[in-house]
């Protein structure tokens, strides 16, 4: 059997020899890696060509089209910008509608009580049981007339003074046309008898009135020192303690100093009560011991915890 031929070398430069075959193997696979690196730079993606046909179908933009679209940006702008504000200027709107109002209905009422539609036109006395009402609304008579808000209050003061039975008083404006004043009368404790004759006082000292006989009613005051004195202002602060019963039997207090206070009743019961502290219990005291031993012809109440009776 005969040997193939030999294959035919390739020529080359003299001295070289020729290179050697390269594997079909390897080759294919260095050509498809060749092909794997080339592919990424050199496909068309789908978009691409997208764009290139929008880009050629796409027509050049007018001044008046951007114009346009401006003004409708502008016009939907606004159009938020109210619908977000609504609420607010709603808010806005009622408060100062609310402030308008209350302005204006002050100011009218402002106006109406310094107005004649509100001038006194009757005043009432109301607490006044020694004194005559209507002798006091007498001597108010110069506010008739004038609007309650502009009541004056000095004259007022002025004219009340005339009457040294009110105490304290106060002022309360019932509109349309009332005007009530409210007076607290003095307490008289006793009289003070001297050269003019009996001069009623009360716990305060103030002299109320002087008449010639001894009102009845009302014990004769002697302490040493005159209305000044503490013994006096000790006495007062007595009296004005005593059980209702016992203030309508006294005759007769008498005290050197605020320690020795001593009452006279008309039944001839003699009451040594001592200091004004702890009348209250005195009081009390004296009324269960009276009740106790009505013959008693004096009561020690100095010490209320142990009163003696004699």
């Amino acid at each position: 059997m005969r040997r193939p031929a030999p294959l035919p070398r390739t020529p080359g430069r003299p001295g070289e020899e020729a290179a050697a075959p390269v594997a079909p193997s390897r080759r294919r696979r260095r050509d498809a890696g060749a092909e794997e690196e080339l592919a990424p730079t050199d496909a068309v993606t789908p978009d691409d060509s997208a764009d290139d046909d929008a880009s050629d179908d796409a027509q050049p933009t007018s001044t008046r089209d951007v114009w346009r679209a401006a003004r409708a940006r502008r016009k939907a702008l606004r159009a938020e910008i109210r619908r977000f504000t609504q609420r607010s200027r709603r808010r806005r709107i009622i408060w100062l509608s609310s402030i308008g109002a209350a302005l204006l209905l002050v100011g009218g009422s402002v106006a109406a009580a310094y107005s004649p539609l509100f001038a006194v036109q009757k005043i009432t006395v109301d607490g006044a049981t020694s004194l005559d009402p209507a002798a006091i609304e007498a001597a108010l008579g110069d506010q008739l007339g004038t609007p309650l808000a502009l009541v004056d209050s000095s004259k007022v003061k002025a004219a009340l003074l005339a009457f040294p039975l009110i105490e304290t008083y106060a002022l309360e404006a019932r509109p349309p046309h009332d005007l009530t004043v409210r007076i607290v009368e003095r307490t008289p404790v006793g009289v003070i008898r001297s050269e003019a004759g009996y001069t009623l006082v009360d716990a305060a000292g103030v002299a109320l009135s002087t008449t010639s006989d001894q009102p009845a009613g009302q014990p004769v005051i002697d302490v040493a020192g005159g209305v000044d004195s503490a013994a006096f202002r000790s006495a007062g602060l007595v009296v004005r303690s005593l059980p209702s019963d016992v203030r309508a039997a006294l005759t007769g207090i008498r005290a050197t100093t605020a320690d020795d206070v001593t009452l006279t009743l008309s039944s001839g019961l003699t009451v040594v009560w001592g200091s004004a502290e702890k009348s209250a219990l005195k009081a009390i005291v004296l009324s269960k011991t009276m009740a106790a031993k009505p013959d008693a012809a004096s009561i020690d109440v100095t010490s209320p915890e142990v009163a003696v009776a004699g």
